[in-house]
């Protein structure tokens, strides 16, 4: 079974998939630990309900941000963490982390990366006026969403489409692909080659690559 260690700022939805799909026995993992930067995140509320422990960390306690990242880093392996999320996590990921979890550590973006990183990728495709954007489950590494791309789904875009529209038919894919990503993980079926990610033993599934095109 595959220990995971979550980092979410928010409200958890990818959290709250994450779990859904361990309790149907869908994942082979366990979730030992919620790290959250904002002491008023939904995510807790989700972690009480399914009895996961979890621990509020203060940046603002810290006097640099590898400082913070350390005292993380220190909590997931006093668990014995193998493999950490970022569920929504608002923050660029520091190098005692990075140094700590190499290439175990995923992201899930909302956006086709390279394409649209940092914040807003969903109003920055709407905004930018593509035809297809999606989400991207990556490894994480010290850039803004630089890492090494382990799956994409892709969306048709409306022209009259807006952020909380498409932001919404994003995220139901990010709550498909993001257990997918770690069950090929803990099934040990992922390598990474250069920054190219291999998959033992798997075809592109239809689902993954584009949803039926605009009328």
């Amino acid at each position: 079974m595959l220990n995971l260690g979550v980092l979410a700022s928010g409200r958890g939805s990818n959290f709250q998939s994450i779990i859904n799909e361990i309790e149907a026995g869908k994942l082979n993992a366990s979730i030992k630990l919620l790290i959250v930067d904002n002491p008023h995140a939904y995510a807790i509320e989700r972690a009480k309900k399914h009895s996961i422990e979890y621990l509020y960390i203060n940046p603002k306690e810290f006097s640099s941000k590898n400082d913070f990242f350390r005292k993380i880093t220190d909590e997931l392996k006093a668990r014995n963490v193998e493999l950490v999320i970022l569920a929504g996590f608002m923050r660029i990921v520091r190098k005692p982390l990075i140094d700590a979890f190499p290439n175990r550590i995923m992201n899930i973006h909302p956006a086709l990366l390279p394409s649209f990183p940092g914040l807003h990728g969903q109003k920055q495709a709407s905004d930018y006026g593509v035809r297809i954007s999606g989400c991207t489950v990556h490894f994480v590494d010290e850039g803004m969403d630089t890492g090494p791309v382990i799956i994409q789904a892709a969306v048709p875009v409306s022209p009259d489409d807006t952020e909380e529209t498409l932001s919404a038919r994003i995220l139901k894919l990010e709550h498909k692909i993001f257990p997918e990503a770690i069950r090929l993980y803990a099934d040990g079926r992922l390598s990474v080659e250069g920054r190219v990610v291999k998959i033992k033993g798997c075809e592109l599934k239809d689902e993954y690559i584009v949803n039926p095109p605009l009328r």
